[in-house]
């Protein structure tokens, strides 16, 4: 196997966590017909589609369980991403009803699906059933999966920014960084470029380095909406975008502007940078001896992300959440199983394996952290308190306003003059706001 396959394969494992199992009593019903008519026969077997990673890895193996307590045959096919959304972009404009718990990304294609009116309201299910708790899922991820105030999918598994740091290192760079201002100075006085030594590496790619840098916006008072319109042109954005551009293009590593995570996670794995801001869900690369070096493994330290001039706002997001086809002819059944597989119990089991979930009470049980280094675990716990839950915006082409956000951010990296690449930008992102917003109307 080749290190970059090695380093795919160990990005799967970290970003694809969990969620668990209560008892599937006292669900509400959904309504076992489509909209268009039909019932399925008991041979019909439960249809889901999921991400290939090591969530749905896990709940497949324990399928039979459920099927014992449904009393029903459950098919679950595993894709790629891309083949993930091929396959809903094709079922759903269909009406397919081959398809009935679906796993998404409540930030990436939850709010076309809202749109098109793809997936069932869960709304009532989740806040009327006491056992399934819902209040129990951290609020950033729960708030994010709501879309105009209807719950339409269940997180299972969450991502935050953590930073990974050299610990044989930062004893001579005035310690562990705890702000924004200590990682420029400590970044600056570590990187020695010429002989291939820096002091920080990042995404630097135009649209895959937004979700990383939304938390340095964050952190320095912006957003990249404010009061419905583009916030990428403001004081707060542009201060963000040029202290990036400076850390990563003065400290990092030549060719940053094409880096994304499988780019970028090697050079720290290897040993070549001092500090590396990235997914939380990737920590197990960094103690791996297939990926990294034995003086990363026995030196690398996780903190959570510094503080800007706003304080430290991280994103703590749902990477993965499961939600129901509107064209279901299972609902009731698509519900016991998301109510199964996002439970207490499973989360807890799941996350004691190390994969980490959505459910505040289990971030809370000691016992589902011993999996996780002691240091990573406070770090996720306290990105977790503070963290927004989303990062990008929140819009129905996800891809063009990332391109758009991403611009500035390259020109910054590349030490031009942010100003007016951020001006080009927030006229590009304003009209494309009105745009986004008149289709969501349509």
């Amino acid at each position: 196997m080749s290190t970059n396959s090695r380093l795919l394969s160990r990005r799967s494992f970290g970003r694809l966590a969990v969620a668990g199992a209560a008892a599937a009593g006292g669900a509400m019903t959904l309504g076992a017909c489509a909209p268009g008519g039909g019932k399925p026969t008991s041979g019909t077997p439960l249809r889901i589609m999921a991400i290939n990673h090591v969530w749905s890895q896990a709940v497949k193996r324990r399928l039979g369980e459920f099927e014992d307590l449904v009393g029903r045959r459950v098919s679950m096919t595993l894709l790629t991403a891309d083949q993930l959304s091929s396959s809903y972009n094709v079922k759903l404009n269909a009406s397919g009803t081959d398809v009935d718990v679906m796993m998404v990304r409540a930030l990436q294609e939850q709010l076309l699906f809202a749109h098109n009116d793809w997936l069932v309201d869960l709304t009532d299910r989740v806040e009327g059933d006491r056992e399934f708790a819902w209040q129990d899922f951290q609020e950033a991820p729960r708030e994010a999966s709501a879309s105009a105030g209807r719950v339409l999918s269940v997180p299972v598994v969450t991502e935050r920014p953590v930073l990974y740091y050299r610990k044989d290192l930062v004893a001579g760079l005035g310690g562990v960084p705890r702000t924004l201002d200590a990682l420029m100075s400590a970044a600056l006085e570590a990187a020695d470029r010429g002989r291939g030594r820096y002091g920080f590496v990042g995404r630097g790619q135009r649209s895959g380095a937004v979700s990383q840098w939304s938390s340095f916006l964050y952190s320095h008072g912006g957003d990249f909406v404010v009061d419905g319109a583009s916030g990428i042109g403001s004081r707060q954005a542009i201060a963000a975008y040029e202290y990036y551009g400076r850390l990563l293009g003065r400290t990092g590593p030549p060719g940053a502007t094409n880096m994304s995570l499988e780019q970028a996670m090697p050079i720290f794995a290897q040993g070549k940078a001092a500090f590396y801001i990235d997914a939380d869900a990737i920590y197990s690369s960094f103690l791996d001896p297939e990926v990294a070096t034995q003086q990363v493994r026995e030196s690398v330290g996780f903190a959570p992300f510094p503080a800007g001039p706003a304080g430290a706002r991280p994103h703590n997001i749902p990477s993965w959440s499961l939600g129901i086809n509107k064209f279901s002819l299972l609902r009731d059944d698509a519900w016991q199983f998301i109510r199964w597989a996002a439970g207490v119990a499973q989360s807890r089991k799941l996350q004691a394996e190390g994969i980490p979930g959505a459910r505040a009470s289990v971030w809370e049980d000691p016992q589902t952290l011993e999996k996780f280094p002691p240091e990573l675990a406070q770090a996720m716990r306290t990105n977790a308190g503070r963290g927004l839950g989303y990062d990008r915006p929140r819009v129905l082409q996800v891809g063009r306003a990332r391109d758009i956000i991403g611009r500035p951010l390259v020109a910054a990296v590349l030490g031009e003059p942010v100003r007016p690449v951020a001006r080009d930008a927030h006229a590009e992102f304003t009209d494309f706001l009105v745009r986004d917003n008149r289709h969501k109307e349509s």
